[in-house]
């Protein structure tokens, strides 16, 4: 049986050229980039090339990138480090409540650090009302955390205008851009952000590295200590191997952007269009400003953890939230924030498409999510109506 892979916004697989550009990293150049020495000077040129790489891509000085362990650490890095520089001076951060936990969770500690955090609310495509950002702004206020795609429900969050509020206002703008690199233009001039995270596994790059890019402008502390490391943020011997296999995956991703992003359109709209065939469906995040690879989609009346029980057994692999929450049977909170309605919540899948995702693959699940769905109703003694769940999102 064919094994059909469509949970890429939680992983994806390593590009065989970002495997080879690291293979000469493991043990021929293994080099501490900290030494003087030919190894060291080996590994540190490898380091200085896949910055300047990454930077050229963001248009920004390579001293404005630092490597990080994860997508999660940049984040913490950003919001953390700032935070700690603000502390008795600012405490006022502004957030949504669609963020991924990693912003989520990080300000929910800031929190009890004696920080005040404004969550704004979303509208049901999952974008923020911006003049509720507008009225949330205090002399206070010294970070706006916001990320640029939903990584849940696919929705594209208008950060160009984000940045010109936050620039007005002269307040620090961090942006999440985990899920955009190889789907959306990520010129940080262009965006206009002042922090920016990324991270490997979202673009066919290895896990456990990440970037924060940090406008020269923006001074922050460090959250690790030690041997003073990227420009003395991050300290930790640098994981050379995954951060020239992360500059190459970003050039690669980044090169047959556009392209990838047409193929997959067509993809997406085929599978979305199938789906909501299905009784009682909705699609969930923005009609149009969603990326390319995004499907998410609540089935009235089923748990999601059932459908990806029955998809599986099909080959399919796909997600019903997002892979840092899968193990817990609450429902999505980006969900529930668009206002659907709890009982309805439980039953969202997510399919994230990718470079492996062909149109066969697409025919497949649109063939044999109709008899999931049917059988899991017939079992379910949940009965909500579509009429019902749309009048409470409408709220």
């Amino acid at each position: 049986m064919k094994r059909i892979y469509l949970d890429h916004a939680a992983t994806t697989p390593m590009a065989e050229e970002v495997k080879q550009a690291m293979d000469n990293y493991f043990v021929k150049e293994f080099g501490n980039p900290g030494s003087f020495n030919y190894f060291g000077l080996k590994a540190k040129q490898a380091l200085a090339d896949a910055r300047l790489k990454v930077s050229q891509i963001l248009n920004c000085s390579p001293s404005e990138i630092i490597f990080t362990g994860s997508g999660t650490e940049s984040i913490n890095l950003a919001i953390q480090g700032l935070a700690k520089k603000f502390k008795g001076k600012k405490n006022h951060i502004i957030t949504t409540k669609i963020e991924h936990h990693a912003v989520l969770d990080t300000c929910k500690y800031l929190e009890k650090e004696g920080f005040n955090v404004t969550y704004l609310d979303v509208d049901r495509y999952g974008v923020p009302d911006l003049e509720q950002l507008q009225r949330s702004i205090t002399e206070q206020t010294f970070l706006i955390t916001i990320m640029y795609a939903n990584n849940e429900i696919g929705t594209i969050l208008p950060v160009k205008e984000i940045s010109k509020i936050a620039r007005e206002n002269n307040i620090i703008f961090h942006t999440d851009a985990c899920q955009a690199a190889g789907y959306l233009d990520i010129d940080v001039q262009s965006l206009g952000v002042d922090m920016l995270t990324l991270n490997g596994s979202k673009i066919y790059g290895p896990k456990g590295v990440g970037v924060l890019y940090k406008k020269s402008s923006v001074n922050i502390d460090p959250i690790i200590y030690g041997g003073g490391q990227e420009f003395g943020l991050r300290s930790g011997t640098e994981n050379v191997p995954c951060i020239v296999g992360f500059a190459k995956a970003l050039e690669l991703v980044q090169a047959s952007r556009e392209q990838e992003v047409s193929r997959l359109l067509k993809l997406s709209k085929k599978l979305i269009k199938g789906l909501t065939q299905i009784p009682d469906t909705i699609l969930n995040g923005h009609p149009e400003k969603r990326l390319p690879n995004n499907v998410n989609i609540t089935f009235l009346n089923v748990e999601g953890e059932a459908v990806l029980v029955f998809l599986d057994e099909q080959g399919i692999a796909a997600a019903s939230g997002s892979a840092c929450t899968s193990k817990s049977l609450e429902p999505s909170h980006v969900i529930l924030a668009t206002g659907m309605p709890y009982e309805a919540a439980h039953g969202s899948i997510r399919f994230s498409l990718g470079k492996s995702t062909t149109e066969e693959d697409i025919d497949k699940v649109i063939e044999v999510m109709p008899k999931i769905i049917e059988r899991l109703r017939l079992m379910s003694p949940v009965k909500l109506t579509l009429k019902d769940v749309m009048e409470e999102i409408e709220k």
